[in-house]
Order: C-alpha cells, then structure tokens, then sequence
C-alpha cells in the first residue's frame, strides 16, 4: 500500500521488471507465430487471424472473474499461480502441429495471459502514489513498450539463426526468469470483500469503467490488426526488416508515454486524447497511401505515438472511479474491452485483407479512430466529468 509520494520503490520497480520479462516472452510470439503458421502449418491470412484471435477471446472470458478474485482473494495467489502456468505453456507450442492443436494452446494461453495481466497491472497501481497515478501507470507500461521494441527483434534473430524451437523455448526461458523475480515482490494486501458483498455477476465488472471502455474497444481494434499482420504486410511490401516497425512503433509508445502521464495529472485527459486519436487517424492511411519501406516505417512512429498517448491515460482514467478494494475489477473491465478489441482486430484484419488487401483494411482503421474519438468526446467524457 503506497504510503508516501515515491515511486520508484523497490515494489514498483520489482513489478516493472517482472512485466518486463513476461512481456517479452509474449512478443517473441507477435512476429513470428504468423509466420510458423503460414510457412509451417500452411494457414491463411483468415486462418491466422482466428487462430491469433484465441489467445484474446480466452484472456476477455478469464478477466471479469480474475477481478473479482483479486479483490476477494487476494492478490499474490492468483498473480504468481497464473506466472507458473503461462511460462509452462509457451513449451506448448512445439507440439502443436495442427491448426486444431495450436488453437487449444492459444485458447489456455489466453486464459494465463489474462489473469497475469490483470493481476500485474492493479498490483502496480497499489504501489504508486495518488497524485503521480497518471505518470506510475505511463512508466509502468514501458515496461510492454520496451518489450514490443526487443521482444520481436531478438524473436526474429534467433529464427534466422536456428529454428521455431528455439524461439519457443527462448519465451519460456525469459518468462521464467520473470516469475522468479516475481517471487520477491512484498504484495499489497486490502481487507477482502465482506460476506453481504460474496460473488455475484455485477460485481464481476466495474460499472463506472465501462463508458472509457468502450473507446477502448474501438481503439484496440485497430490496434490487434496492426500488431497482428505488420510483418506479414512488411513482407508483401519487400521490406527487409520487418521486425524494425516493432521497435519504431515501441519508441513512438516510449516517447509519448514519458510526458502523457505527467500531462494527464496536471490538465486531465481531454486535450491529450484528442492529440492521441489524430495522430492514429493520420497513422494508418500513410500505410495505404505509402505503400514502401518509408510509409511502412513511418507509419509505425505515429501509430507508437498515438497509442502510447492515449491507453495509459484510459487506464488512469478507469483508476481514478474506483476506491483500492474495486481496482481489480476495474482493471479486469479495461483489460476485457482490450481483449475483446484486439480479438476482434485480428478477425476483422485477417478476413476483410483476404477480400481486399491489407492496405485497404489499414486504411479502414481510420474510420474506426474516428468513431472512438466522437464517442469519447459525446459520452465517455461527461460520464468521466460527472463521477470523478
């Protein structure tokens, strides 16, 4: 429980680093999973989007009851028990040899991924300081930033050295050395939910998050076909180093997320949003209009921008509504929408490309920001104004 303004407190860092390490290990999966099912399972781009899209669909039906559980068991359980089984599942992966078979792994991946992330990031909002909350949860998602920087790059190296084995084994290598870190955490503990307040569906989501929820839906659509098919969009374009849009996408993330934080404590999150969504509306047509290595990698820093702007300021904002003892099942309920958005992107990317093309379904994802914004500034705004 944070009980002075630090952040940088052995806890945070501690948490910040383990996120670290399981994020990277997921990301050595993001570039190169497309391709092992293209190239080696022989899967299309629609086959590849609904197998990709598992791993979402399971963590979105895990998140709701994971919240609750952090509130009414407690947080060190279910964070350490859901780090041993997602690090003992990328091994999963080179036995799957079916398209059937990877589902099944990708589907209880899911599950893990859900619960870890849930868990980690309300842990980390226990330990920062009320009135640092914006900037300690920018900080703290550098540690996904860095991650989507390294992770696909380093993933990428050792396939042109060896094989898909061994990008494998390498995620469940670096994903252990997280939850041994993890182990040194001192957790928060909250006085669980009283008896009269047991389970119950309503309190598996937290209302007063939903409103901010649904621009993250909308946002995160876009967001899963972009993390989903640039490699293989880099590919047809004959972009050498596709791996290189990852880690200019991250310094976008990287950038953005060292001053909207601070921004979002000081004036709040109206003007910053509304920057963030017009980087994301001028990102994505580049991709289409600029069909070359420029426009693919140019692309990938405003794209960075954007959402490095405005997913931490959502999630702050989500924060900011609930008292400590509901925080797990506001986070849940942000993370649900970002589940179901980015499950959604990949089916929605991988299907319309087969029809039309990648370039033409990026150019679509406009559209889509657009949308999130008018409703962010109609609705989910005044609601934010009203209850905070």
């Amino acid at each position: 429980m944070v009980k002075d303004d630090r952040l940088w407190t052995r806890n945070f860092t501690f948490i910040g680093i383990a996120n670290l390490l399981m994020a990277i290990a997921f990301y050595f999966l993001l570039p190169t999973l497309p391709l092992y099912l293209k190239e080696t399972l022989g899967a299309t781009s629609g086959q590849v989007g609904l197998v990709l899209s598992f791993y979402t669909i399971s963590a979105l039906l895990i998140r709701p009851f994971v919240g609750y559980a952090i509130d009414s068991i407690g947080r060190r359980l279910i964070y350490l028990l859901s780090f041993i089984v997602f690090s003992s599942l990328f091994i999963g992966y080179i036995f799957a040899i079916s398209i059937g078979l990877m589902i099944i792994i990708r589907f209880l991946h899911g599950l893990t991924w859900g619960s870890l992330s849930t868990t980690g990031s309300t842990i980390a909002v226990d330990f920062i300081p009320v009135s640092r909350r914006g900037e300690g949860i920018s900080l703290f998602g550098l540690s996904m930033t860095i991650a989507m920087a390294i992770g696909p790059l380093i993933a990428l190296t050792i396939l042109s050295k060896v094989d898909y084995y061994w990008v494998f084994m390498s995620a469940a290598i670096v994903s252990i050395l997280g939850l041994i870190l993890a182990m040194s955490i001192r957790f928060p503990i909250y006085k669980p939910l009283p008896n009269n307040q047991s389970f119950s569906m309503r309190r598996l989501i937290e209302k007063t998050s939903i409103p901010i929820s649904l621009n993250v839906l909308l946002i995160t659509i876009t967001y899963g076909g972009i993390l989903s098919f640039a490699a293989i969009y880099g590919k047809e374009l004959g972009v050498a180093n596709s791996g290189l849009f990852f880690l200019l996408l991250a310094g976008g993330i990287a950038v953005s997320r060292f001053f909207s934080g601070t921004v979002f404590d000081r004036v709040g999150p109206f003007r910053i949003v509304i920057i963030g969504a017009i980087l994301l509306t001028l990102g994505f047509p580049i991709l289409f209009f600029l069909q070359n290595t420029w426009g693919f990698h140019s692309s990938a820093v405003l794209l960075g921008l954007g959402f490095g702007i405005i997913m931490p300021t959502f999630q702050a904002m989500v924060n900011n509504l609930v008292p400590p003892e509901r925080r797990g099942a506001a986070n849940s309920t942000y993370f649900t929408s970002f589940d179901l958005g980015i499950g959604l992107g990949m089916i929605f990317t991988g299907f319309i490309s087969d029809k039309i093309g990648l370039g033409k379904t990026f150019f679509i994802s406009s559209s889509i920001i657009v949308s999130a914004l008018l409703l962010f500034i109609l609705y989910s705004y005044k609601q934010y104004q009203n209850r905070c």
